[in-house]
């Protein structure tokens, strides 16, 4: 469904709803529309609507929508459900899903859920939840097609038809041995030309791509994407037994979530944010980067009373401090944002961060007294005074050169401390270009032109 279409629908709940006319909103949500669709209407709804539209889909096809909203706003659903209705919901989520939420869940609500499931369904989920969701454990699926060596080809396809259908993204078959250690895989492009006769050991693949469980997130997709992977067998690193598999179509959630992880993470906002989130909850989220950055503020402030009576002599200082700042910030969020992003990638190392500082600190100097010897011309035609106008240019070299520096050096830094320089590197970049800016500005200022 388009944006456009998305719009649209709401306006037609929204008008229904004003009007009663509950029974067209329930044609909507259980039949007109796909899952994907009216997920999509749960999620561009403020709270009171959301409620009244769920409870206009029909129990059957909650399990269906369920899967396709975003795990914030499933949690709030099924934190009200019995354990009845929460385990026919589950039944459509995947392995790996349902773990995530159910971590999120209370936990004798969690106690119920595992003990109304089968033992072996009970042992994978307990196997799931025992990783951390960002890890290659916590986005594993347990549902494997695996195969013994020693067995045929003919006897592979009559154990394969069996099954009703193969688990989804089956580009390949596990070989394991009877202990579940893993030994290679079978692609089924070789599988499907090969000889009845022919013994799995013998066109079986042992060089393959493989994942170890406590690998993260971002790894994970990395690997597939160097690789080109559809499927790859995840297995414990000490004792090599098979522990599941991991398809593109979880690699795609995890490089859309990075996306959004470090867009939100930026302007002080949680992963799972929800656009129409409550009042309270958006407040209580949002305010404690706020009262940071009021620090940060505060800091800014304190060295601009430093220079008070410079200000107060010289007001032209007053209109032109903004600009310092600004071209500061700018300069500094460009060189944080791209040295993040090689971040991400595992492009930057202790190998080549100094070239990128050294590539860094040039362009800045160039950029600085370029954008200075425009800055001043400017100024000079502005206010008559050449003195302003070097005292300006100074500043801009200097804050041009420090935001370089910050922006190269704050991101590394943070990663080794084991901050998300995505969430703080902005905040503290922000504070040094600021008081940088004003420092430079107001100190030259103060020795050439008092």
């Amino acid at each position: 469904m388009s944006d456009q279409s998305t719009l649209e629908h709401l306006q037609t709940v929204a008008e229904s709803l004003e009007s009663g006319a509950t029974m067209q909103i329930r044609y909507l949500l259980n039949g007109a529309l796909p899952a994907q669709d009216v997920a999509r209407l749960l999620e561009s709804s403020p709270p009171k609507e959301r409620k009244l539209l769920w409870e206009l889909i029909d129990h059957d096809n909650q399990g269906d929508v369920l899967q396709y909203v975003s795990e914030e706003i499933s949690v709030q659903f099924m934190k009200d459900m019995d354990t009845e209705r929460l385990l026919a919901v589950s039944e459509h989520f995947d392995n790996d899903d349902l773990a995530d939420i159910l971590q999120q869940l209370p936990e004798t609500l969690v106690k119920e859920v595992l003990a109304s499931m089968t033992a072996q369904n009970r042992a994978r989920m307990e196997s799931l939840m025992s990783y951390s969701e960002d890890s290659a454990g916590g986005l594993m699926n347990t549902d494997t097609i695996t195969i013994r060596p020693n067995i045929t080809i003919d006897i592979v396809f009559r154990f394969l038809r069996r099954h009703s259908e193969l688990p989804e993204m089956t580009d390949n078959l596990l070989v394991v041995s009877r202990s579940d250690r893993f030994l290679g895989i079978l692609p089924l492009r070789k599988l499907l030309v090969a000889d009845t006769d022919t013994i799995v050991r013998d066109i079986m693949e042992t060089d393959c791509d493989v994942i170890y469980a406590h690998q993260s997130a971002a790894e994970v997709a990395q690997l597939f994407e160097k690789m080109d992977l559809v499927s790859a067998p995840v297995i414990d690193p000490e004792t090599k037994k098979l522990l599941g598999r991991i398809t593109i179509d979880d690699v795609v959630d995890v490089i859309r979530d990075e996306a959004e992880h470090s867009m939100l993470q930026m302007a002080g906002l949680d992963d799972d944010e929800d656009t129409f989130a409550p009042i309270m909850q958006t407040t209580r989220r949002r305010a404690v980067w706020l009262g940071i950055n009021l620090i940060t503020a505060f800091i800014a402030s304190y060295v601009i009373g430093l220079f008070q009576d410079t200000l107060d002599k010289v007001v032209a200082l007053a209109i032109l401090m903004p600009i310092v700042a600004s071209m500061g910030g700018i300069a500094g969020s460009q060189v944080l944002t791209l040295v993040i992003r090689g971040i991400a990638l595992n492009q930057i190392g202790s190998s080549n961060a100094r070239w990128l500082l050294n590539r860094e600190v040039v362009v800045g100097l160039i950029n600085g007294v370029l954008w200075a010897s425009v800055i001043a011309l400017l100024t000079t035609v502005w206010f008559g005074d050449i003195k302003i106008a070097y005292v300006i240019a100074g500043a801009i070299v200097i804050n041009l050169l420090f935001a370089a520096l910050t922006g190269t050096l704050l991101p590394i830094a943070l990663k080794k401390l084991g901050i998300d320089p995505a969430l703080a590197g902005s905040v503290i970049l922000t504070t040094v270009t600021d008081v940088i800016g004003f420092l430079s500005f107001l100190g030259l200022a103060t020795l050439f032109l008092l």
